[in-house]
């Protein structure tokens, strides 16, 4: 049969012959075996040879999975690393080409996993046979090491990491917190301890333990030293058990803290300040001169090599009031926060009548009738050398302050009815008060300053984990202009806090099942 195309050209179309299975008799596409697929399978059978059942260890506490002969891997049900998992420790599977595979669904606690897969091989004169078989795995529950080690003696730690930071406030450690519960970084840890100024993380692995410190390094400034104490030593297998201790210390200069620059190293930064305010604490410490928007970065390195300390804490903020802003005279952007520089007219709270005209980065935010929080260096007793120095060498004086952020006491005071619609997660800690007792008073004020921060900052809650608060309910006696100019944390930066089980899966099977 021929059809005419647009050109008046005649084309036949070709068609595909059919021929007789040598079997069954069944028209088909030809092939090189001149059997059906049926027939094919009847006398070929490519998973022969394969593993259709095997058995695999799991440990219930710490949801790892045993790779033969002595690695745990930590997998998710039904994930994909499961699922790669449970391909590789089939045997010969090298013999036939893998097409696909997926997971069959089975009861969660049925000990039981089935996989779907599908393979290829050529069979008879080279035809190309595809099937699909299934695979189930038996689980079978057994402690992993550390695991059998924590449930026999909960004390029997291989290594831990002492963290610490000589300051007087725990806001580093809430920030932390918050860090290693987003990156899961603490979930080898066999037991967590809060102490004063700092916490203690024992893991039942070397390795983890210093997989945690890398962590560590990468998120905040930091130094450690490590050190092992001889437990255990076999003389006839010549085997040495060690407790190996991770003394971290953490950069003690914080977010909003006001430094005095050595001249050494304010000479190395271009002749920055050398009176700054730290803006930002991660990897690296950066650093900003309120006067001309200039800014510098310090690393780790740099950082300890030095060794400089805050002349003036976030704990020494004093409140002004803010009669007059001028218009701005240069603006400049760092770490992708905008500042810009203005002279200001303040006084402070204790003492109206005393102005101050001075120079700030906040003139893109500050306007007459705001509330300000800043350092008093007029009438601050500052125990810093360097400070000291910069005085004398100056002619003019060090200024008489040096304003920090804004303060919004006044619209969080009408917000005191509202509460926050959002929430943290928190890691499991234990207190121990024997090396240093815990003021949880001071804790609860500090953390409630760690929120307020976290309201008022977008770049400080960019790397941390908001979640919405099921239990939250809005007042019915607060209006809705209370709080009116608070900040607040927008509902589209909040994650849904799932917590699925599978009681409650069951349960809402059963009621639908009720109500068809």
């Amino acid at each position: 049969m021929s059809v005419m195309d647009e050109s008046g050209m005649f084309n036949v179309q070709q068609t595909i012959g059919s021929v007789l299975c040598c079997k069954c008799g069944v028209p088909m596409a030809p092939n090189a075996a001149n059997m059906c697929v049926n027939c094919l399978r009847s006398e070929v059978d490519i998973t022969e040879g394969l593993q259709k059942s095997i058995q695999i260890f799991y440990c219930p506490e710490c949801t790892c999975y045993l790779q033969p002969p002595k690695t745990w891997i930590k997998c998710q049900w039904e994930s994909k690393e499961l699922l790669t998992f449970c391909i590789k420790r089939l045997k010969n599977l090298n013999k036939v080409k893998l097409k696909n595979a997926e997971f069959v669904w089975t009861e969660p606690h049925s000990k039981r996993i089935k996989v779907k897969l599908t393979v290829q091989a050529e069979v008879l004169n080279g035809a190309v046979l595809e099937q699909s078989y299934p695979v189930e795995y038996t689980v079978r529950d057994n402690l992993c090491e550390s695991c059998s080690r924590f449930q026999a003696n909960p004390d029997q730690w291989v290594a831990s990491v002492q963290l610490r930071q000589h300051v007087s406030h725990r806001r580093t450690f809430f920030y932390l917190e918050q860090l290693i519960l987003r990156h899961d970084a603490a979930s080898r840890a066999i037991r967590i301890q809060q102490v004063d100024q700092g916490i203690d993380f024992f893991f039942g692995n070397k390795s983890h333990a210093n997989s945690f410190v890398e962590f560590l390094r990468k998120v905040v400034p930091i130094e450690y030293r490590q050190d092992q104490q001889l437990v255990s030593h076999d003389v006839k297998s010549s085997l040495y058990n060690y407790k190996y201790t991770y003394s971290v210390k953490i950069c003690p200069v914080c977010r909003e803290d006001l430094v005095c620059l050595p001249s050494k190293v304010a000479s190395g930064l271009g002749n920055l300040g050398p009176l700054v305010v730290c803006t930002k604490v991660s990897d690296n410490i950066t650093l900003l001169d309120p006067r001309t928007l200039r800014c510098a970065f310090l690393d780790a390195r740099q950082y300890w090599r030095s060794g400089f300390r805050s002349a003036l804490t976030s704990r020494q903020l004093v409140k002004y009031f803010v009669f007059d802003v001028e218009p701005p005279v240069g603006e400049a952007t760092v770490g992708g926060q905008k500042y810009a520089l203005s002279y200001v007219q303040i006084a402070r709270e204790s003492d109206i009548g005393k102005m101050f005209y001075v120079q700030t980065h906040l003139g893109h935010i500050l306007k007459p009738g705001d509330q300000a929080l800043g350092y008093d260096i007029y009438g601050a007793n500052v125990n810093d050398n360097e400070m000291e120095k910069y005085r004398l060498s100056v002619k003019n004086g060090l200024p008489e302050a040096i304003l920090i952020k804004k303060c919004y006491e006044e619209q969080r005071e009408r917000k005191q009815k509202k509460s926050r619609n959002w929430k943290l997660k928190s890691l499991p800690m234990e207190m121990d008060d024997s090396r240093g007792r815990v003021d949880p008073e001071k804790t609860d004020k500090e953390y409630e300053e760690f929120l307020r921060d976290l309201e008022e900052n977008p770049e400080l809650r960019f790397n941390i984990s908001l979640y919405r608060d099921k239990d939250y309910q809005a007042s019915e006696t607060a209006s809705m202009t209370d709080g009116e100019g608070a900040p607040s944390v927008p509902i589209e930066e909040l994650l849904a806090d799932l917590d699925l089980s599978f009681e409650e899966e069951d349960d809402d099977d059963e009621d639908d099942m009720a109500a068809e």
